[in-house]
């Protein structure tokens, strides 16, 4: 009887402690699954992160493009201003340069004007003088024509040695109005060109 009682004992503690151990199991298998839980859930987490700092790094690597795009541009509208500047202030020279060419041509064109003009009333004095000259030789011409023909007396001429006198100078002032009619003419000729310069 007492032997069976202890073994009765023994049987039922040997049933608490497998009843414990069992408890102690299945706490520790809800703990894994809870640990196992948490673990998921961080890994998803992670995962999460993970997938934002990737479109951020996709983001930052779009706007380091877009600033990367956008310096070449101010770049390149840094270099078209620099190479307009320099054609502005060639431009600019040049332009300076020009209005000096036209100040020079103004007063060179002044200068000429004003010799032309003087030259034009040396002409135009000059013409009116041959043409008083002409008109003199002109009269000297006649008087000696007339005087030439004309007789001493009654019936009578003058000797050959006269008449060869006056034919001689006659001749000269055909040769001087002959002259003095090209001169003039030239005279005219040039006056002309010169007024369709002017």
């Amino acid at each position: 009887m007492a032997l069976t009682a202890a073994f009765q004992e023994r049987l039922e503690q040997m049933d608490r402690a497998r009843s414990q151990r069992l408890s102690l199991l299945q706490a520790e298998k809800e703990l894994q699954a809870s640990k196992s839980q948490v673990l998921e859930t961080k890994h998803a987490s992670i995962r999460s992160v993970e997938q934002r700092c990737l479109m951020l790094e996709q983001k930052i690597a779009s706007q380091n493009l877009k600033i990367s795009i956008l310096k070449s541009e101010i770049d390149s509208l840094d270099a078209k201003y620099s190479s307009n500047l320099q054609q502005l202030r060639a431009l600019k020279s040049e332009v300076e340069e020009l209005e000096e060419l036209e100040k020079e041509r103004d007063r060179f064109y002044g200068e000429k004007t004003h010799k032309m003009e003087e030259f034009n009333h040396t002409v135009s004095e000059f013409i009116a003088q041959c043409r008083v000259r002409t008109e003199e030789r002109r009269d000297d011409l006649n008087k000696l024509l007339l005087n030439s023909v004309k007789p001493q007396g009654p019936n009578r001429w003058y000797n050959g040695f006269e008449v060869a006198a006056a034919e001689k100078q006659k001749h000269e002032l055909l040769v001087k109005k002959e002259n003095l009619d090209r001169e003039l003419a030239y005279n005219q000729q040039t006056r002309a060109k010169l007024q369709k310069i002017t």
